[in-house]
């Protein structure tokens, strides 16, 4: 691959990454239709826009992983006919991937060095101390902690899988660094301590490219931020002269007059009822009830027990003690097989480890809990199988190529709609939504606020366990508030503020001064 030199204008020099008209198709589906992207050196420059815009192509661009049909890339005043990966990190451009692309067998400092590791000068041994000196020194320089050597990869939380990331890009000196969805799976701690370390490297004249559904974000974090739309570039704007309500609007080509709609239910019969549930270590005495077309709220910090008590309404984890009625009959699951067959649905946070499959088709996950609907004395019935998943794709407004389409090739808001879909075709009644809306970006959020609000009217009971409070005040009918493995407060929704349940849930009203 051949750098090929250009002259750059003036105003163009602190210019790091320029984009310029880039096309790009796969197939027949058209992913960028000339968007342009211009990033200027030492800032912090965000770049949103609904799944589907076009970010992560442009991304996987930059990475050197796809290649322009059309446009040009220019990294440092050069123009760049064809990126390779090897070359994109020789120029200085590393990336911080959401999927933590880690080998989870790898020791930590396997992982810090592997492929690049120092060896001793006139030896084929490698340098081990050099590797555990200078990993030892970003570890407690930037983050002020200290991960065993010797300890495996698999073994570490989200948040020190992040920081091995970031690590590795630090040992090589990186000029831009680009961060994919980094506070997707992190508590508010956890993202304070990135945001904190993304503010120092820019100082220290890092170019940060930071891609986010969360807009707050953007708008605290961020110098500049570019906006996608269909694949096209829509706006780019300093942060200072524009807001979070306005990057929505530009986002979805509409004004959101009503982020959380929120229809009127008439609530039927109890479906659920839990009294005195207990496990040791995570949660205590929990009781609360579920009436159909009700949505309850459920939330509290990392360690309160939320989590925990989904996974056991679900048949994953066991209680100790207490009690379930479903329907006014006892029942207890000892599996999800169990729940599932008293019409339970767990839609989980991490959808595509735990949701989905993503190397079947949109079809084969929709009908995948709900194959015995479609058999027939040992047959499936492929005609009726084809027509609930083309059903569910119309009625959920899945945007897909087809109903044999790979799951992996839909965004991650159509992904989690046909997480939603594989239960809609079992017909389940009780709905456990655990971080429904993490990853998704602003439109297909609302949707999935929608699709709640249908499950409710057809008189489904909802739980929706979330960490976003504005969202679950604004969908919710009730919200249970969980404080150290106990239920510290029940709020109406219509009569709190995302506020108040913040304070409920760290233990104190010192909550309600850290908001914002």
């Amino acid at each position: 691959m051949t750098a090929i030199s250009v002259m750059q204008p003036a105003k163009a020099q602190d210019d790091i990454i320029r984009f310029e008209g880039i096309f790009k198709h796969f197939g027949g589906a058209q992913a960028l239709a000339g968007a342009s992207l211009i990033v200027k050196r030492g800032t912090i420059h965000g770049l949103v826009g609904q799944n589907g815009a076009g970010k992560s192509t442009l991304i996987k661009l930059l990475a050197g992983l796809h290649h322009p049909d059309g446009g040009t890339i220019e990294i440092e005043g050069q123009n760049f006919e064809g990126l390779t990966p090897h070359l994109a990190e020789g120029l200085g451009i590393h990336f911080i991937h959401q999927d933590r692309l880690l080998v989870p067998t790898f020791t930590v400092g396997e992982s810090l060095f592997l492929g690049r590791e120092p060896r001793i000068a006139g030896t084929p041994f490698l340098d081990r101390r050099l590797m555990q000196r200078r990993a030892s020194e970003i570890l407690d320089d930037y983050f002020g902690v200290r991960l065993p050597n010797g300890a495996l990869v698999g073994e570490l939380s989200t948040a020190e899988k992040q920081i091995m990331q970031i690590t590795r890009a630090l040992l090589n000196r990186p000029k831009v660094l680009v961060f994919d969805e980094p506070t997707a799976a992190l508590v508010r701690r956890e993202a304070d301590i990135l945001f904190r370390l993304i503010r120092r490297l820019r100082d220290e004249g890092v170019t940060i490219l930071y891609i986010s559904h969360y807009l707050n974000e953007i708008e605290d974090l961020c110098d500049h931020v570019a906006v996608l739309r269909n694949g096209v570039d829509v706006a780019s704007l300093p942060i200072k002269s524009t807001s979070a309500v306005a990057i929505a609007r530009l986002m979805v080509e509409r004004d959101i007059k009503e982020m959380f709609p929120k229809s009127e239910v008439a609530f039927g019969d109890e479906i659920l009822k839990v009294e005195q549930l207990a496990a040791p270590g995570k949660y205590s005495d929990i009781s609360f009830t579920l009436r159909r077309g009700e949505v309850l709220g459920l939330t509290g910090l990392l360690g309160s027990g939320a989590k925990e008590l989904v996974r056991t309404l679900f048949g994953l984890e066991k209680p100790a003690s207490g009690s379930m009625e479903v329907s006014g009959k006892t029942a207890r699951f000892s599996n999800p097989t169990q729940a599932a067959e008293h019409n339970f649905a767990l839609v989980p946070q991490d959808r595509r480890r735990h949701g989905i499959a993503l190397d079947l088709s949109v079809k084969e996950n929709i009908s995948l809990s709900s194959l015995k609907r479609f058999t027939r004395f040992g047959f499936l019935d492929r005609k009726s199988e084809q027509n609930e998943a083309d059903g569910l794709i119309k009625r959920l407004e899945v945007k897909t190529s087809s109903r044999n389409a790979l799951l992996r090739t839909l965004s991650g808001g159509n992904q989690q709609k046909v997480a939603i879909a594989k239960w809609l075709s079992r017909q389940s009644e009780v709905y456990l939504l655990d971080e429904p809306t993490v990853g998704v970006d602003i439109g297909s959020k609302v949707e999935i606020y929608n699709i709640i609000g249908e499950l409710a009217a057809r008189g489904a009971g909802i739980i929706v366990l979330s960490s976003d409070l504005p969202e679950l005040v604004g969908i919710t009918d009730r919200i249970l508030v969980l404080f150290r493995g106990r239920v510290a407060r029940e709020f109406k929704s219509s009569d709190t503020t995302a506020d108040e349940v913040l304070a409920e849930s760290t233990g104190s009203l010192e909550g309600l001064r850290h908001v914002g």
